[in-house]
């Protein structure tokens, strides 16, 4: 931020009137009027430009700052440098900002220019502005695929590497309380670097962590998606360049990052709601209109356009101010921020928050322009729905119905992850079971590339998976098994490789710290002396199928075929054709011990005389094989 300031004081005021005391009471009173004019001239004050500093050779040239200040609308602009080209300075309802439209030409060099601000004639003040080179590294912005599994935590509540940011003055929520779900722990950045060895371990290859910006807010802040600055890292995890580290010591260990981003809203004490630029940066409502979470009115052909506009403008609590993506200056600055933190850090994939109360067709844009600067960035939206038809509808290729292509790659599978608990902890029917597994899997063909979707167990809103499962061991090991060998990018919640557990309501019980990431605690469970047994049990299985996955072209690249269940087996497949290594899933979800003929299967076991248990290591006799009650077997054929 900078804080510039010219101005002239009282003191030269009165020396300037001593000065003329003399020459009568008409000078006087003119000598009075031009600096009360002056001081108005001179009265302006930069606060902050956005973005701070660029890069050189971004495919759009076009780069537009956001200039905010007290009366700053009131000052002139200029600058010259070789390969910018200032196209307009757009004045807004409120005089303290100007929105100032730059050019870039291919030739425009790495470098400092000043940006002048002249009032009456006269420079004021300048603001030095940098091009900075893009890096062209090979092992950045990568991209997550099914190759990966990632790992997402809540950087509060994970781990404390770095005691002096745990209470930071001048923010608004001071108080650090372990005991209490809704306060700060004060886990950090830091915290996450001093443990990638033990994700690495764990066979963990991408780290997702909720927001990390600023969430200056008086209560909850550390959940991180209510932002009051979108261009600085919040300062109780750390800095600007404390996250650019992180991101380049997951590189350095052959490991990405996913970041969580906010197009839909902010918090309330983020700094431009306090002094908002116009009043549509925002979707305005005669009274307060919280949205309807009804996804179906985006998509209903039947739905009424005042259910549409509430689902898409209505604010998603008081405390989270809904942005107007229909406004061109806030989709510029919201667009311009995500690239800006893709090129500054080197992030690898996006998980976009509340993706479906966005504006649709500015989402369409904002992804074009994301990839024609990252061609192998990732993107995911949050799409927790209740029909494949639904998480379809917003993903990329969809334009039937729609009428354009939202260019969405993929979304969190909701329904999948719905599915797979009815399938662990149902009774077989015709439909129900193991059965919904298998109907949901089928209505694949209504994504455009299904192995894009994030496939998951549980995360930070909704109660853990341990849990879910009535803390039974072996539905347990049955829902980490499917996870980590279905199509799809599979993502774990911190802690369900140690049994962590809690429902949702309360709901900050489902985000409580990481034993062992906070000096004094008394179990460190990122030790296997830590653990209990029962605890290392879950933490080798987890390990054995994610290290497992890492190495098997079939579950990295592979195809999915299923088959119909029949006497409550459910079969699927991840093979590559005409490769090694195909993978053989069996579920068998009932209290009973199943005889499974392997007969068929024909189609994808022709050749095949045995095969190896992945996680005990044993080889099995193929042609009929034993699948223990309540077992998901994963094999590998021979």
């Amino acid at each position: 931020m900078i804080r510039t300031h010219i101005s002239i004081s009282p003191l030269q005021i009165n020396a300037k009137i001593r000065c003329s005391h003399f020459a009568g009471i008409k000078t006087i009173l003119f000598t009075f009027l031009i600096l009360s004019s002056s001081i108005n001239l001179f009265a302006q004050k930069l606060e902050r430009i956005e973005p701070m500093f660029w890069f050189a050779r971004m495919k759009n040239p076009k780069l537009q700052l956001l200039v905010h200040g007290d009366n700053i609308a009131a000052s002139t602009i200029s600058l010259t440098y070789p390969g910018v080209k200032l196209v307009k300075v757009n004045k807004v309802e409120n005089p303290n900002y100007l929105f100032v439209d730059l050019e870039l030409a291919p030739s425009a060099k790495a470098g400092k220019f000043p940006i002048n601000f002249s009032a009456n004639g006269k420079k004021i003040f300048s603001y030095t502005y940098e091009l900075k080179n893009r890096d062209k590294s090979a092992d950045r912005i990568q991209g997550v695929t099914q190759k990966d599994f990632i790992y997402l935590l809540m950087p509060d509540r994970f781990s404390n590497g770095d005691k002096s940011n745990d209470v930071v003055k001048g923010l608004t929520e001071t108080a650090l309380n372990r005991d209490s779900m809704y306060y700060r722990h004060g886990g950090d950045i830091q915290g996450v670097i001093n443990h990638l060895d033990y994700l690495k371990d764990l066979g963990v290859t991408t780290v997702w962590m909720t927001p990390e910006i600023e969430n200056d807010m008086p209560q909850a802040s550390y959940h991180g998606y209510a932002a009051t600055d979108h261009y600085k890292i919040d300062p109780r995890y750390g800095t600007n360049e404390i996250y650019k580290k992180y991101v380049e010591t997951l590189h350095a260990k052959g490991m990405k990052v996913i970041k969580d981003i906010v197009h839909n809203h902010i918090g309330t004490n983020h700094w431009f709601y306090k002094d908002l630029p116009m009043k549509n940066w925002l979707n305005q409502w005669p009274k307060y209109t919280q949205t309807n979470y009804r996804d179906q009115t985006v998509m209903d052909i039947h739905a009424s356009a005042a259910d549409r506009k509430q689902m898409l403008d209505g604010w998603f609590v008081p405390s989270m101010p809904d942005l107007n993506q229909t406004n061109p200056f806030v989709q510029n600055y919201l667009t311009q921020n995500h690239i800006w933190w893709i090129e500054y850090a080197g992030i690898d994939g996006l998980r976009l928050d509340t993706y479906g109360y966005n504006d649709p067709v500015y989402m369409a844009d904002w992804a074009l322009k994301l990839q024609a600067e990252f061609p192998h960035l990732s993107v995911f939206g949050e799409t927790l729905v209740t029909a494949v038809a639904n998480q379809a509808f917003f993903t990329g290729g969809n334009t039937v119905n729609r009428g354009f292509d939202t260019h969405l790659q993929g979304i969190i599978d909701a329904t999948l992850k719905d599915a797979i608990y009815e399938g662990i902890n149902g009774k077989n029917g015709w439909v129900d079971g193991i059965n919904r597994v298998y109907a949901t899997l089928a209505h694949d063909f209504l994504y455009k590339n299904p192995n894009t979707n994030c496939i998951f167990l549980d995360n930070h809103d909704m109660s853990r998976f341990y849990s879910m499962v009535g803390e039974d061991f072996d539905k347990y090991k049955m829902g980490m098994s499917i996870l980590l060998t279905m199509r799809g990018i599979p993502q774990m919640y911190y802690g369900t490789e140690i049994l962590m557990k809690n429902f949702s309501n309360p709901d900050g019980l489902i985000r409580s710290d990481f034993p062992g990431g906070w000096d004094g605690d008394k179990k460190d469970k990122f030790t296997a002396e830590g653990r209990t047994n029962k605890e290392n049990e879950a933490f080798s299985f987890v390990k054995t199928l994610a290290n497992f996955r890492k190495n098997s072209p079939a579950l990295q690249t592979g195809k999915l075929m299923q088959f119909v269940p029949q006497d409550d087996i459910y079969v699927y497949f991840r093979y590559n054709e005409n490769a090694k290594g195909t993978v053989m899933v069996i579920v068998n979800n009932t209290e009973k011990e199943k005889n499974l003929s392997t007969d068929r299967f024909a189609e994808r076991t022709k050749g095949v005389t045995a095969a190896k248990n992945v996680i005990s290591n044993e080889t099995l006799s193929f042609k009929e094989i034993k699948v223990p009650a309540k077992t998901t077997l994963v094999l590998e054929l021979n």
